[in-house]
């Protein structure tokens, strides 16, 4: 019986490079080699498509672009090649998917441009359609679609690049709306890329310029004062969500460098917190997965207060796989290995189930 051959997509051009190289190799290595063929390609941070035939351990220094049997290698957007197009020397070949796993975070790995390349292609895929990934990462669009379906989350206001020119005005009106201390974040990235705390009016002002570094409209929410918990959610049509982890961070908040840099936050599987707020945390996983059109998985990321209200933060359409990325260790806590969760990630998105 031949393999199954998975395109693992891995790099891209987004700040959440480094973390896509960390996450395809750790996949990589974990995808059943006795089931699939993987077939690795690329993507560099000035946007080059390869396909990488070298040792899967390059691929997270970031030193597997220089290797020299990288050739150029994209999916065709034209359903009858279902594949990988290969240019050697001139010559092009295609070298037929059956899926592709696109181990992409951020701008055009989360925000569905690549989903919408891929639903072109014909080709199936791992993870979210394009309509879900892009209103997911859009943290605008998922506060106003998951409030309108009651969905209880921390109160907000977006600034838009052309606020510029009266950022002192816009800033005054959110602090006096929302109060200090606030969470400034861009409304298009993840791992906490260019997220920064405004405790004072200036604060603000910097905070939103940085944002902006990132993306062309930022968000700026309330600060809630809670307990961080994480949970994921798998399936298509039967869709669950697994038992509830906490994150305990370094930091003064779950940032870039508490998350992947200074690697001494503490992960709690599962949380110690009440079985009912743990009920309502996984109900309401499994409610905002189906409202935002969620397909194959997700983490979706919460607040507890002391009061026992629970805050969605938000849904992460492609959750790290790094070695210390929740999603899979939450999946581990419920008996299912990476090799498993793979390989059942994998075949819900050729089975539809």
């Amino acid at each position: 019986m031949s393999k199954i051959k998975v395109a693992v997509i891995f790099g891209g051009v987004s700040n959440e490079h480094e973390i896509s190289l960390i996450s395809a190799t750790n996949i990589i290595n974990a995808i059943p080699a006795d089931k699939y063929e993987v077939i690795p390609i690329g993507i560099t941070k000035k946007g080059r498509w390869l396909f990488y035939p070298g040792d899967i351990s390059l691929i997270s220094s970031g030193k597997w672009d220089s290797h020299p049997d990288c050739v150029p290698a994209v999916i065709m957007p034209d359903p009858m090649y279902k594949g990988i197009v290969k240019i050697e020397n001139g010559e092009y070949s295609v070298t037929k998917i059956d899926v592709v796993f696109p181990a992409l975070h951020g701008h055009n790995g989360e925000d569905g441009r690549i989903q919408g390349l891929l639903d072109m292609s014909g080709i199936p895929y791992v993870g979210c359609g394009c309509s879900a990934s892009a209103n997911c990462m859009d943290k605008e669009f998922a506060h106003t679609i998951l409030q309108a379906n009651g969905i209880t989350m921390a109160r907000w206001r977006s600034v838009y690049h052309k606020d510029l020119g009266r950022l002192e005005e816009v800033c005054e009106d959110i602090a006096a709306e929302l109060g200090y201390p606030l969470f400034v974040k861009p409304a298009n990235s993840g791992s906490s890329v260019g997220v920064n705390k405004a405790e004072n009016y200036e604060d603000l002002k910097d905070a939103v310029k940085l944002a902006f570094a990132h993306d062309s409209k930022v968000i700026v929410e309330e600060y809630i004062k809670g307990r961080e918990l994480e949970c994921a959610v798998f399936g298509n049509k039967n869709v669950f969500a697994s038992e509830v982890g906490e994150i305990m961070s370094c930091n003064d908040f779950y940032d870039y460098d508490a998350k992947y840099i200074l690697g001494t936050s503490g992960l709690s599987i599962p949380a110690d917190i009440p079985t009912q707020s743990s009920r309502e945390i996984r109900e309401t996983a499994v409610k905002a997965f189906e409202i935002m059109g969620c397909k194959g998985l997700s983490r979706v990321d919460f607040f507890l207060k002391d009061d026992g209200t629970v805050i969605l933060n938000e849904l992460n359409t492609l959750p790290g796989f790094t070695p210390i990325s929740m999603y899979p260790k939450l999946m581990e806590n419920m008996g299912i290995s990476q090799p498993e969760l793979l390989d059942r990630l994998i075949s819900l998105c050729l089975d539809d189930e």
